[in-house]
């Protein structure tokens, strides 16, 4: 399995702030209290109660980090890792994240991670990747419970151990997380540290592939096709290859190919239907 490189974002203000409220907010930040500071910036980094202004948001940020507060420190690291509104720079963007994380912020606990994971801005440590992916798992995160499921399946910086594997996939895969799903799907079908069971991977990859993810989608095709945890339908089979295939997916028309010399013509043209209807409702009316 692969870590996936997925930097959580940043959540900004979706209520709608009034000018009295923003003028409250400033005074109480120009009296030096963190989380007003940090308010501002947001307010400032949306346009809400006062004309948009990236650079004085970063000014505030700045204000409210440097006095600990883990939500600005995070916000920090994010933008200088990224290069929003201040210039990428993946060292500065690490210690942003470690002090964040260093307080329990998970969404900075999953960043530096990954950042370890990769080795962007730091030597590369899957060690302290694992260290910070378990504080984030522990923690609920989809994300970090997802990248350390394969750290486990892959022994990177922990003990190989399918089952430790299994079980994070799992707990992110609950939470709606399409890379665990497919993962999941995958450690049925081969029985890594779970009972193999096509009926309970093709329930995983449906997930997946209901919300775009190609590889489950060829996947959930494969096992229509061969009657793998699913009655056998080539045009079921057709329908997701199809939308493997639409998703980028290198071998669905190839395997198309194949299965349409198998189909009669009315069902190629019935598949062709439901596939462009499965398509335009974005998987959600695909049978």
């Amino acid at each position: 399995m692969k870590i996936y490189l997925s930097i959580i974002l940043l959540a900004l203000l979706s209520t709608p702030i009034q000018s009295d409220e923003f003028a409250a907010t400033l005074k109480i930040a120009e009296q030096g209290n963190a989380s007003a500071q940090y308010n501002l910036g947001l307010m400032y980094a949306t346009g809400e109660g006062v004309p948009e202004n990236d650079k004085t948001a970063v000014k505030w940020y700045q204000k409210a980090a440097e006095q600990g507060y883990a939500p600005a420190q995070y916000d920090l690291g994010y933008r200088y890792s990224v290069g929003q509104d201040v210039p990428k720079n993946n060292k500065t963007a690490v210690i942003w994240y470690i002090k964040a994380a260093e307080q329990g912020h998970g969404e900075a606990q999953t960043n530096l991670g990954l950042i370890y994971a990769t080795g962007d801005g730091v030597p590369k440590n899957f060690k302290t990747a694992a260290m910070w992916w378990t504080k984030a798992a522990e923690q609920g995160y989809a994300v970090a419970q997802t990248n350390l499921a394969v750290l486990h399946d892959n022994g990177d910086g922990v003990p190989e151990n399918d089952i430790t594997a299994a079980m994070w996939a799992t707990k992110a895969a609950e939470q709606g997380n399409k890379n665990a799903q497919f993962n999941l799907g995958d450690m049925y079908a081969k029985g890594d540290g779970v009972p193999k069971n096509f009926k309970t991977a093709a329930m995983w990859w449906t997930k997946a592939a209901e919300q775009g993810y190609a590889s489950a989608q060829y996947s959930l095709g494969l096992t229509y096709a061969n009657g793998d945890g699913m009655p056998e339908s080539y045009m079921k089979a057709y329908v997701w290859w199809s939308m493997a295939k639409a998703s980028g997916h290198e071998k669905a028309q190839r395997s198309i190919d194949i299965i349409k010399e198998k189909m009669a013509k009315t069902q190629i043209a019935e598949a062709q239907l439901i596939a462009a209807k499965c398509y335009e409702s974005d998987y959600k009316d695909c049978y």
